[in-house]
């Protein structure tokens, strides 16, 4: 039977954790998220958090930064692998921390949650490195396939929480509630774009030079809030400098959780804090110091985009 508080404990110190232990673990994972709506009504207070990319350290800087699982409630915006170097333990200890405190963490899918992106981009390797076969990266994939896309926090006037951002084909929120979201993200349609889209000082929609979803600009971020009865789009996705970026009339912003991304951009990281009253209060903190012998020899794979 699998102690959550030793697994907890033994992840956060990057010791092994055994395959059938992280199969149990999955398992475990997938029974509470499959009860889990497309989109997540949740309520205040709420911390929320963008890409982390496998940065294990900075991810435990980040929970000294926005407070400790369960004292604080976490919401993390999607892409929890890639990239770094411990997005087994990344994961793992986000789900960990999922089944120990189903009510205290929530975890929205990232455009890297897939089996295409995980293969190209470091998941796939690091697993095999780690465990000799891919066993542990197929059931990561299978949990990926049952988290929920999106999550609206506090209500009316409340914040619309996605990965990536709007779609042209999706005018309420209401329309993500009926996506199959069980399955591998697709390369076109509604619930690709939620993952991959992009902010930008465009009129209209925009091809996004991504290759997938869309730039969509301040009218249509607008028109969605107005529609919906929501004050603020809150989204992750892009590398932001200073960690956090709010635009259009402060009705959306990125928050950027991975300090010194891919160990080499420099850029510092935020949480963003949401109370009762909807006010929001960034908390930026930087990469921790680590001991460059200790990483992996493997440097991450080549960027796609930043």
């Amino acid at each position: 039977m699998l102690d959550l508080d030793e697994t907890i404990a033994n992840i956060k110190e990057c010791k092994f954790v055994p395959e059938k232990d992280v199969e149990e673990l999955c398992s475990k994972a997938i029974e509470i998220l499959i009860e889990e709506g497309n989109i997540q009504h949740l309520d205040t207070p709420i911390t929320m958090c963008g890409d982390i990319h496998g940065q294990l350290h900075d991810v435990l800087t980040l929970f000294q930064t926005g407070g400790q699982c369960p004292d604080t409630r976490y919401l993390f915006l999607g892409d929890f692998v890639d990239r770094g170097f411990y997005s087994v333990e990344t994961f793992l200890l986000l789900m960990a921390l999922k089944v120990r405190y189903p009510d205290r963490i929530y975890l929205i899918r990232g455009n890297h949650e897939t089996r295409q992106i995980t293969t190209v981009y470091g998941f796939y390797d690091e697993c095999l490195r780690k465990y000799g076969s891919v066993n542990v990266w197929r059931y990561c994939c299978e949990v990926f396939d049952y988290i929920s896309l999106g999550a609206v926090i506090g209500g009316d006037q409340g914040v619309f929480c996605i990965h990536g951002g709007l779609s042209p084909m999706i005018n309420k929120i209401d329309q993500i509630k009926i996506i199959n979201r069980k399955q591998e993200v697709p390369h076109e349609g509604a619930m690709c774009d939620l993952l991959w889209s992009d902010p930008e000082d465009v009129a209209g929609w925009s091809v996004s030079p991504r290759g997938a979803g869309y730039l969509f600009g301040i009218n249509e971020v607008k028109k969605f809030n107005h529609t919906n009865n929501i004050s603020l789009i809150a989204r992750a996705h892009q590398l932001v400098m200073e960690g956090y970026k709010e635009m259009f009339d402060k009705q959306l912003v990125t928050v950027w959780s991975a300090p010194n991304y891919c160990y080499r951009c420099g850029n510092i990281a935020s949480v963003l804090a949401i109370d009762d009253n909807l006010e929001r209060e960034y908390k930026v903190f930087e990469a921790g110091t680590m001991d460059i012998t200790s990483l992996p020899s493997k440097k991450p794979a080549t960027d796609y985009f930043i």
